[in-house]
Formats: C-alpha cells, sequence, structure tokens
C-alpha cells in the first residue's frame, strides 16, 4: 500500500509523534494506522527504557482537586529541559493525566498513580509513548493524595508557575463548601507554605534529626562561648524555641502580615464564623 501523505499527516495528528516516524511506521505496517500506532507506542517504550537513566530536573508541579473539595492530588512530572517543560505538548500532558489521576481514588502513591487506566493502557505505558513524541525521559517523582470522609476541604495554590506546589487540607466541624472568607483563608495559608516552605504543621511533626542536627549546633556554639555544660542544656530549649517558630507551620509569622502567627490568622477565622476550624495537614512539592 502506497504511504500517502496524508496518511502519514493522519498518524501524526493521532500521535503527535514527528514526520519521518510516522511514515516509518506506515511502512513497516503495510499503511495499517492501528498498527502503526502500536508500533510507535512499542518504540516509546523502548527509548524510555533507553533514557531512564538520564537526569530530570525541570519538569512542572501540578494539582487537581474534585469538584466537591473533598479530594485533591498534588504531583510532580520531571523532564530533562525546561525546553520541554514549557511546552504546550508537555503541558497538555500534566492536565490530561492530572485528571485521570484525582478520578481515580486508589491512586495513592506513585505507584498506583502510574497503574491508573489510560486509553492506551495505563499512565505509566501512556508516559512511555510519549517519550517518543518529546524525546525527553519523563518521570512521576511526586504524588500526594488528600481525601476527606467527614467535614472539611481541600485545597492547592500552584507557584511561580509550576515550580512549587502546595496541597492544603482544613479540618471543620460543618460544610463550608463555596464560603468565600474560608476560601480566602485557605488561599493565604497555601500562599504562605508555598512562600515559606515549613518543615511541619507543628513541634511534633519536625523530623527529630532535623532538631537533633540543631541541638548540636547550638551546643556548639554555646561551648565556644565558654558556656558551662549544665548551663548549655537550660540554654538549649529557648534557642530550639526561634527555631520552632521558623519551621512549625502554626508558629511562623504570616508571610503578609509577621506579626500575625499562622494559628492566629486561621484562630481569627473560626471565631468570626463561630466554628471550629484547623489545619489538618499539608504538602508542599517543588522542582529541584
Amino acid at each position: 500500500m502506497a504511504i500517502t501523505a496524508s496518511l502519514v499527516k493522519e498518524l501524526r495528528e493521532k500521535t503527535n509523534v514527528g514526520m519521518m516516524e510516522c511514515k516509518k511506521a506506515l511502512g513497516e505496517s503495510g499503511g495499517d494506522i492501528d498498527a502503526a500506532i502500536k508500533l510507535l507506542r512499542e518504540r516509546g517504550a523502548v527509548k524510555a527504557a533507553k533514557k531512564a537513566d538520564r537526569a530530570v530536573n525541570e519538569g512542572t508541579v501540578a494539582t487537581q482537586i474534585a469538584a466537591d473539595g473533598k479530594s485533591g492530588i498534588l504531583f510532580q512530572l520531571n523532564c530533562e529541559t525546561d525546553f520541554v517543560a514549557i511546552n504546550d505538548n508537555f503541558k497538555a500532558l500534566v492536565e490530561e493525566v492530572g485528571k485521570i489521576f484525582v478520578a481515580n481514588p486508589d491512586a495513592k502513591c506513585i505507584e498506583s498513580a502510574l497503574a491508573s487506566s489510560h486509553p492506551n493502557g495505563t499512565v505509566d505505558s501512556h508516559l512511555k509513548a510519549k517519550v517518543l513524541e518529546l524525546g525527553e525521559n519523563l518521570v512521576l517523582s511526586d504524588f500526594v493524595r488528600f481525601s476527606l470522609e467527614g467535614e472539611g476541604l481541600v485545597s492547592s495554590y500552584i507557584h511561580m508557575g509550576g515550580k512549587v506546589g502546595v496541597l492544603l487540607e482544613l479540618a471543620t466541624c460543618k460544610c463550608f463548601a463555596g464560603n468565600e472568607t474560608v476560601a480566602g483563608l485557605m488561599k493565604d495559608v497555601c500562599l504562605h507554605i508555598a512562600a515559606s516552605a515549613p518543615a511541619g504543621l507543628s513541634r511534633e511533626d519536625i523530623p527529630a534529626e532535623l532538631i537533633e542536627a540543631e541541638s548540636a549546633i547550638f551546643r556548639k556554639q554555646l561551648e565556644s562561648e565558654g558556656k558551662p555544660a549544665e548551663m548549655i542544656e537550660k540554654i538549649i530549649p529557648g534557642k530550639l524555641g526561634k527555631f520552632y517558630s521558623e519551621q512549625c507551620l502554626l508558629e511562623q509569622g504570616f508571610v503578609k502580615d509577621p506579626d500575625t502567627k499562622v494559628k492566629d490568622l486561621v484562630a481569627n477565622v473560626a471565631k468570626e464564623l463561630g466554628a471550629e476550624i484547623s489545619i489538618a495537614r499539608f504538602s508542599r512539592v517543588s522542582i529541584g
């Protein structure tokens, strides 16, 4: 069968793969479009395997929130260069898989997200096929899902054009879906998290190794000042208090008003609405 320009164009429109690759696949498949598509996907998987060890330092952080605000996902899809990261094709891919992820309640980690069903098989196989099209290694490197069964809301924020993303869960005693005050609070807290990068929600969430490392630094500083051992151990808790105020979300000064702590920002809204409102958890993902 003659491989016409219109046939090549049709295959390219269905796959977005380059003209020469499309023409080659059609030649091997005898002009069978479906068989050519299968060939291109197989080649995509092979190419993905060859590129698997190549560094992926660029990409984008994206999010999707369910219509009812009860669940949401935050993920990072990496590529090799910023050139691809800002490509419309890559952006469309991120949007496409994001919608699949948020609609799949079983997508709870990287592995289960990649196993999500896609018209081309799974998201994993689809990404591998896209490697042929985009010409770069693609890796899903972060995936977070928040799902609520009771009252509360999930919100998100994307900063710096996809370089930083935040997923936030607000616990409430009643439904506040559509409430502008609560929506404003969540937006402000998400923005704050993106800008301030807290290490945890409260003191209990700060990793023990981080606390130990800071304590060791304080101890050496005090020793160099000639402070006796018994005094050092009394001073360190006070120094850690400042450390906590810089690392714990609830104790940080709000980025728009440093004199107001984030926990007070939430408490003020709760008082205004006469309801119990608190930050349940958050996740912050960034490129690099």
